[in-house]
């Protein structure tokens, strides 16, 4: 089967599902004219359901069944057909589905009239209180055709929630003392301590807020910690975790099935290593206990010592934990979603769970490979070289562990018809994931609306505010 089956009868859209320009000239016309005709406004609306009639036919022909895009809306969306405008661009493209950023550097898309959240909105231009970007982007969406994904940071909770002191108790921490706020430079994430309850129980109520506009699914991103350059982007010893605010640090202690075990643990934890005088000292505290015990210690390795054998089976018991963290709490906040029957979904990157050398591990801790498979999976394919390859790799290393029944959503970034920042374009992209692995991969999504977009972007980031 090609990649694209042959132009379908309605002329008007070509073979990738993208109009042509004359309708888009003739929409383009109508909105403008919406805003004070209501004859047009009627003409319009008409247009905007043929149109999306035609495009889910045409997508039901073509490979992918899904095509989304990831999108971001400003303050400045409050204009009159700001929206509107976007959603045309977005189904002139041939997308049928978008990914609507809710959740991002520290500001949630909901408004400040009905925002019951520890975080700001993004609008914030007075008189504006009240406008509901969230849900008149869904309404908008659905009168298109379009299937419109809420798409939410999860573990990052945001600078501005970092520097609030009494959060301080609720963030990630290294051995060194340390959040990713001192970690990542970059003024825009702070993460959580997945094992924090006060940080779950404000999240909760944001997801809640989010579901109450009933998108058609919400995918969480930022399911991981924080990752640093050079040698901080691999943990190789126990204090490189972020396993060190109090909650995940007292989980982690009581996962000792002994006195002898959580006294061992402590120490561990606290010294960054274990030694012979530790042992002796443990053995004198429990005389009773033979062996230090916890959850998970199967771990024998022949030809080295007792010391040497617990603290080895000390570093994969705190890897573990870090990353039992991490899926701790995107099953929770999922099933929060799957409660009200919306699809939940986790964005990841495919390389987010490497090992690195013989005992080490990419920083981030992303343990993908172990999301529930009734999850949609949206690997962040986005690995540059010299053509697709790459990016084909990412995605087979999905795949391959991956469960039969795993919907797996390649977002796979850059711009049609054009090299763009190291990448192949997103043809050149796409037809190498289509010719790798239909029908296994039914649906892909491209990053970003910004990107394709570009001057559109700059315009509705910056306009003058009223």
């Amino acid at each position: 089967m090609p990649l694209l089956s042959a132009k379908p009868s309605y002329a008007s859209i070509d073979s990738s599902c993208q109009f042509s320009a004359d309708e888009v000239t003739r929409k383009q016309a109508l909105r403008q004219q919406s805003l004070t005709d209501e004859n047009a406004r009627q003409a319009y609306s008409n247009l905007l359901r043929e149109q999306g009639q035609r495009l889910a036919r045409c997508r039901e022909q073509n490979w992918p069944d899904e095509q989304a895009i990831w999108l971001r809306l400003y303050p400045c969306d409050v204009r009159a057909g700001s929206i509107d405008a976007i959603l045309d661009r977005i189904v002139d493209r041939g997308y049928n589905s978008v990914y609507l950023e809710v959740f991002y550097d520290s500001m949630v898309l909901l408004p400040a009239n009905d925002n019951p959240t520890v975080w700001p909105s993004v609008v914030d231009i007075k008189g504006q209180e009240s406008t509901d970007l969230l849900a008149q982007t869904i309404e908008k969406g659905h009168e298109r055709g379009l299937k419109v994904y809420a798409w939410l940071f999860s573990l990052n909770f945001g600078y501005l929630y970092a520097q609030k002191p009494e959060n301080a108790a609720l963030l990630a921490r290294n051995g060194k003392g340390q959040d990713s706020t001192g970690f990542v430079l970059d003024q825009s994430q702070a993460f959580v301590d997945p094992y924090n309850s006060q940080a779950r129980s404000d999240y909760s109520k944001l997801l809640n807020s989010v579901l109450k506009r009933r998108p058609d699914g919400v995918l969480f991103d930022y399911i991981r910690y924080p990752r640093g350059s050079g040698e901080q982007s691999t943990a190789a010893k126990v204090k490189d975790l972020w396993i060190y605010g109090p909650a995940s640090r007292q989980a982690l202690l009581n996962r000792a099935l002994n006195d002898k075990g959580k006294f061992l643990i402590d120490r561990y934890l606290t010294k960054g290593d274990l030694s012979s005088g530790d042992l002796q000292e443990a053995d004198k505290k429990y005389p009773d206990q033979d062996e230090p015990l916890w959850e998970g210690q199967t771990l024998t390795v022949d030809g080295i010592d007792r010391l040497q054998n617990l603290k080895l089976d000390l570093w994969y018991l705190s890897v573990s934990h870090a990353a039992q963290g991490v899926i701790d709490y995107l099953t929770f906040i999922s099933g929060q979603v799957k409660n009200q029957g919306i699809q939940a979904g986790a964005v990841f990157f495919p390389d987010g769970n490497q090992t690195v050398g013989a005992t080490g591990f990419d920083s981030r801790l992303q343990p993908w490979d172990r999301f529930p498979s009734n999850l949609l999976w949206n690997p962040m394919s986005y690995a540059v070289c010299n053509d697709a390859a790459c990016v084909v790799a990412q995605v087979q290393r999905v795949v391959d562990a991956a469960k039969p029944e795993t919907k797996i959503i390649p977002a796979i970034a850059g711009q049609w018809g054009r090299v763009y920042n190291n990448r192949p374009s997103l043809e050149e992209q796409t037809r190498a994931i289509y010719s790798k692995f239909y029908p296994r991969i039914r649906a892909i999504s491209h990053f970003a609306f910004s990107w394709q977009e570009p001057e559109i972007d700059k315009e509705r980031r910056f306009c003058k505010r009223n």
